[in-house]
C-alpha cells in the first residue's frame, strides 16, 4: 500500500454549510460536496450525475428496484424521461404493476401507517407496503383494464416476444401519462428482468389458465437487445437505485459481451464509467445488492478509471432532490 505525505491528506478543509445562501437544491447539493458523511456523497452525485446525462456519446440506464411507483416517485420517472436524462429503464415488476395500478385507479395508492393490526388490513383486503396502503379492488380494476388492453392489442389470444417489447405495446396504447406511456413515447426501452416476480405476471399467468392466451416471454432475446443497445454506444453510466435483479441485469451485459467476442477485453476495462448508486445495502454480508462498485470493476462492469458514488439513504429523500438539483443545474425548470 502507498504511503503519502502529511501534506497530501490535508488537501481541502471542511467548508461549513452556510444555509443562507442556499436559493434552490443546486445551491445545496453544491455547498454539500465539501461536508461530511452522506451528504458530501450526494452533493458528488449531483456532478457525477451531471457529467453522464451532458455526454452526447454515454447511454444512462437507470436500474430501478424498491416499491418507487406506490411510494410516489413514478412522476419523477417520467420527468428524467421526458426530458431525456435517461435513455433505459431496467426495474421490477413491482413498479410497472404499480404504474398500471396508478394508471387504471386514478392513483390507487394510499397514505397508510406501518404501526397497524396487518391482520385487519387482511380482512379489509388492504395490501400494505411499510406505510402506503393499497386496497385489493385497485388491484382487481388494473388487472380488468389490463386483460381489456392485451385482448385489444392481441386479439389472436398469442403472445410471443421479449417481455420489453410487450410492455412497449402496452405503454403504446394506454391514452394517461405513466411510465410505459412516456416510455414508449420517447422510445425509451424498459427491461423487467424477474418480470414473473410480479403481480402483472400472476395477472397474465392467470390469463393463460382461464381466458385461454398463449403467452411465452423470451427472456434471452431482452438480453441480446440490450447487448446490441450497448454495442452502438461508445460511453456508458448507470443511475441505481436500490440493488436486486435490476442493478445486477443491468450491470450483468458488460461480462456478457465478453464472452460473446473475447476481443471486447481491454485493459483498462469495457464497462459503465460513470454511476451513481441510492441504496441502504451494506457489503458486509456478501450479498450482491451490497456489492460495492469497486467490486464490481474485478468482474469488468465498470471501466478502470470510471467515476462513481454510492449514497447511503432513503431513495425517497436522496433522489428527489437529485432530481430536482439536476434539473435546476441544467436549467430545465
Amino acid at each position: 500500500m502507498k504511503h503519502h505525505r502529511k501534506e497530501d491528506y490535508l488537501l481541502k478543509k471542511i467548508q461549513p454549510l452556510d444555509v443562507k445562501k442556499v436559493k434552490n437544491m443546486d445551491d445545496l447539493l453544491s455547498a454539500l460536496r465539501y461536508t461530511g458523511f452522506q451528504g458530501r456523497n450526494l452533493g458528488q452525485a449531483l456532478d457525477i450525475l451531471e457529467k453522464m446525462v451532458t455526454n452526447k456519446e454515454c447511454l444512462t440506464v437507470l436500474a430501478l428496484s424498491g416499491a418507487m411507483v406506490p411510494a410516489g416517485m413514478g412522476d419523477l420517472i417520467c420527468v428524467l424521461m421526458e426530458y431525456k436524462l435517461i435513455d433505459v429503464l431496467v426495474t421490477t415488476g413491482a413498479n410497472i404493476t404499480h404504474d398500471l395500478v396508478d394508471v387504471f385507479s386514478n392513483v390507487g395508492h394510499y397514505i397508510g401507517n406501518s404501526n397497524v393490526n396487518d391482520d385487519d388490513l387482511f380482512n379489509h383486503r388492504i395490501n400494505r407496503i411499510y406505510d402506503i396502503f393499497l386496497p385489493e379492488e385497485n388491484y382487481n380494476k388494473a388487472e380488468a383494464q389490463l386483460f381489456k388492453l392485451i385482448s385489444q392489442i392481441f386479439p389472436d389470444k398469442k403472445i410471443d416476444m421479449a417481455p420489453s417489447d410487450f410492455i412497449k405495446f402496452l405503454g403504446e396504447n394506454i391514452k394517461q401519462r405513466c411510465i410505459l406511456s412516456v416510455a414508449a413515447k420517447n422510445s425509451i426501452p424498459v427491461f423487467v428482468p424477474a418480470i414473473s416476480d410480479s403481480e402483472l405476471a400472476l395477472d397474465l399467468i392467470r390469463f393463460t389458465i382461464t381466458e385461454n392466451f398463449d403467452i411465452n416471454f423470451r427472456i434471452f432475446d431482452d438480453v441480446k437487445k440490450f447487448g446490441e443497445i450497448i454495442k452502438e454506444s461508445k460511453d456508458y453510466g448507470t443511475l441505481i437505485i436500490g440493488g436486486g435483479v435490476p442493478r445486477n441485469w443491468a450491470q450483468q451485459i458488460f461480462p456478457y459481451l465478453e464472452n460473446i467476442d473475447k476481443n471486447q477485453f481491454k485493459a483498462g476495462g469495457f464497462g459503465y464509467r460513470y454511476s451513481v448508486r441510492i441504496h441502504t445495502a451494506t457489503e458486509y454480508d456478501g450479498g450482491l445488492s451490497g456489492c460495492t462498485i469497486s467490486e464490481s470493476k474485478s468482474w469488468g462492469k465498470y471501466s478502470l478509471d470510471s467515476r462513481y458514488v454510492s449514497v447511503w439513504c432513503d431513495a425517497t429523500i436522496a433522489l428527489p432532490i437529485l432530481v430536482a438539483g439536476l434539473l435546476q443545474r441544467l436549467k430545465l425548470i
